[in-house]
């Protein structure tokens, strides 16, 4: 027996809005495994407690591993309590702007020299805000550091006429460097240091109170010691 009348156009109109579902486009599903991975900060940052104010860091233990383990257990030994920061290169200009840093007291307090770190081994570099080990000749550092208050390309091992060896970067102002500008302007002896020292001495030196691990700020500045990758060669 045939369909009523009307009843094929009935069920058309009723299949209408499932042909249209059908028709959809199916959201593509994202692959997890081109999902980019948010990888955590594990470096270690320290707060420096001065007379002025406090200032932070950031550690680079995975570059640098030596002259970062260095530091650090003069931190966690307690031993950088007491330390001062004695030295200011105003005299130098503004193009070599530096603070430093050290064990000034009893010596029995520092541990044995470390081996040197140049920045060509470690990818690190002598810029503006960078916490760089001080020394004499490579592997005598101990307690002496360097805050960099100006970029100072000189510094690196692969400068044009170093001496191939340069200064271990190992770390990065990333808080309060308004207080590192502090000590760098403050008073200077007119006569107290030897050689390039001379005129470069802080009166009074500024105590380092404490030097703690701290967690790391929230939003740090991406900073600028490790070095950007260079470009790859354009094909042939």
């Amino acid at each position: 027996m045939p369909p009523p009348l009307g009843y094929a156009s009935s069920m058309f109109t009723m299949l209408l809005p499932l042909l249209a579902l059908a028709a959809q486009p199916v959201p593509a599903q994202a692959d997890p495994a081109s999902s980019p991975v948010a990888v955590p900060d594990t470096r270690p940052y320290v707060a420096l407690d001065t007379d002025l104010g406090t200032i932070t860091l950031r550690i680079e233990d995975k570059r640098a591993p030596i002259t970062a383990k260095n530091f650090l257990r003069y931190v966690d030994s307690k031993r950088m309590d007491g330390f001062v920061f004695y030295r200011s290169t105003r005299s130098w200009g503004p193009a070599s702007k530096l603070i430093q840093a050290g064990n000034r007291g009893n010596a029995a307090n520092n541990f044995p020299p470390i081996a040197h770190e140049p920045t060509t081994a470690t990818g690190l570099t002598n810029c503006d805000g960078a916490l760089s080990m001080a020394r004499l000749n490579p592997g005598d550092a101990t307690t002496d550091f360097f805050l960099l208050l100006s970029d100072i390309k000189g510094f690196d091992a692969d400068a044009q006429g170093g001496d191939g060896a340069g200064f271990a970067v190992f770390g990065e102002i990333v808080g309060g460097r308004d207080v590192a500008e502090t000590i760098y302007a403050a008073p200077v002896s007119p006569t107290a240091g030897d050689g390039p020292m001379k005129g470069q001495i802080l009166d009074p030196m500024v105590t380092i109170r404490t030097a703690r691990r701290v967690p790391a700020p929230a939003n740090p500045p991406q900073g600028c010691v490790v070095k950007a990758a260079s470009p790859a060669a354009p094909a042939q």
